[in-house]
């Protein structure tokens, strides 16, 4: 064998006729991100200020001003995003406010929708 081809059947450069051995070479899945969904608070002309006060502390994490902030913005405006979340956490807070308001009889309306 000439020292040219031992040069490249050591590098695992094999051009042997027929041959179809070769370097096999990965490819990394690319991963995306899950979308995302806003929640959001609805105006309405029945609900308590106060009440929308405790759902956004006690369902969104937020402290007393920044519930008091967003429920303004709510009252003001008719409606407001109180989060952005994956869809399954999106979906259980809108299940969450939902079922507190109904217990609670106030017809506070919380959606979702994809961002």
């Amino acid at each position: 064998m000439s020292p040219r081809l031992l040069h490249r059947l050591a590098k695992g450069d094999d051009t042997t006729p027929g041959n179809d051995s070769g370097v096999l070479t990965e490819t990394k899945p690319t991963t995306q991100r899950p979308p995302l969904y806003k929640v959001m608070l609805l105006n309405d002309d029945y609900t308590p200020m106060e009440f929308v006060v405790h759902v956004l502390e006690r369902f969104f994490g937020m402290n007393h001003a920044q519930a008091l902030d967003l429920m303004l913005t709510v009252h003001k405006k008719g409606l407001a995003v109180v989060g952005v979340f994956s869809f399954e956490v999106a979906e259980t807070k809108v299940a969450q406010v939902m079922d507190f308001a109904r217990r609670h009889q106030h017809p506070l309306q919380c959606t979702m929708e994809k961002e």
